[in-house]
């Protein structure tokens, strides 16, 4: 398995969006940074095993009702994972919303 610059910097912006989505989003909690980046792995690796069990069109990163659905449950496994994250079945969704727009403004793959 080779790790690239690209995955660094998508896991580093990805854990900087879960420490402000922790912030602004109810029933969403993590602390710290290191917390944070173990959360977005945690969330890649469910996300990825999610999507070789079930195929492309169940995935989060899928657009549309489904990869919202499926993003909000990936969400709420990670808190099974990571000590210092804390989300209810509301805050999953709510978080998987933010997630979605921040994404879709600020994407966090390297070209």
């Amino acid at each position: 398995m080779r790790i690239t610059l690209g995955a660094i910097v998508r896991f580093l912006v990805s854990a900087i969006v879960l420490l402000v989505v922790g912030r602004i989003v109810p029933g969403f909690t993590i602390v710290g940074f290191w917390n944070a980046l173990w959360a977005a792995v945690a969330i890649a690796i469910i996300g990825f095993l999610i999507e070789s069990l079930l195929g492309r069109r169940i995935s989060p990163r899928s657009r549309g009702f489904v990869g919202f659905i499926t993003a909000a449950v990936v969400i709420y496994l990670a808190q099974y994972v990571v000590p210092t994250m804390r989300v209810t079945l509301l805050g999953a969704l709510i978080a998987s919303l933010v997630i979605g727009i921040i994404d879709a403004v600020v994407p966090t793959t390297v070209r």
